[in-house]
């Protein structure tokens, strides 16, 4: 972690906190790992609830589109073990095959300003699959923390609840609403985080179709972009893409 600026009185200058999703926002959609979770999910269902596969997919969708995780869904209406569920879906995926480090990504976090923004990750994904996905893409030394879905505590807090906004502000350190940058792949949570006050960027990847009424105040097609929609936040001589 890099050290903060201190000012002659020993005062720190209040940093502001740019929040990072990390599936298919981290790393690009056609890796293919949201298919692989998707696959896993679906078995779950089909497994532990002793449902048809139409009705397994059909029932995952539905929780997904509700509650924005399937487990919750799982939690809320058939009291599985979150635990258990992770052990078989997020452990299980064989990441090590499919995510590899980005130089362009190790160089565009490089580029952040650190003494005016803190970095942080902000995850629906249990700790375990968040901790493996930035050490494959060897970006660890970036991020100061890591706000996740808690499968241990029963509600289950994600996003795009408003809570989980408020969970990763608490985490982070950040009192203010306009102190806080989050690019995420999700539309709903990209609405949510602009509605209660944070600046977002909704990454919506080339092969994608862009929503007719965007999410918040950005859409992006690549990260890369970040340098231009927030050059506040880039040291001064990095801004340019490349």
């Amino acid at each position: 972690m890099e050290s903060e600026r201190v000012y002659a009185n020993g005062a720190t200058p209040r940093r502001q906190v740019f929040f990072f999703d990390i599936d298919n926002c981290l790393y690009p959609k056609s890796a293919k790992v949201h298919d692989l979770m998707a696959d896993l999910i679906d078995r779950y269902f089909a497994t532990h609830l002793s449902l048809p596969w139409e009705d397994a997919v059909r029932l995952h969708k539905e929780y997904y589109q509700s509650y924005g995780l399937a487990i919750e869904g799982l939690v809320r209406h058939h009291q599985i073990d979150p635990l258990d569920y992770n052990a078989k879906v997020d452990d299980a995926l064989p990441l090590d095959n499919v995510i590899k480090p980005r130089p362009e990504l190790k160089k565009l976090l490089a580029d952040i300003d650190k003494s005016k923004v803190k970095l942080w990750l902000l995850t629906n994904a249990y700790v375990n699959h968040a901790k493996r996905v930035v050490r494959l893409l060897e970006v660890e030394e970036f991020f100061e923390g890591v706000t996740y879905c808690d499968y241990s505590q029963v509600p289950l807090t994600c996003k795009p609840h408003p809570d989980m906004y408020h969970k990763a502000m608490r985490d982070a350190g950040v009192e203010r609403y306009e102190d806080c940058f989050f690019v995420d792949d999700s539309y709903q949570n990209c609405k949510s985080a602009k509605q209660l006050g944070w600046t977002v960027a909704h990454l919506v990847e080339d092969d994608v179709k862009p929503p007719k009424t965007p999410a918040c105040q950005y859409q992006i097609r690549h990260l890369e972009e970040l340098r231009a929609v927030f050059p506040q936040l880039f040291k001064s001589d990095t801004t340019r893409t490349s």
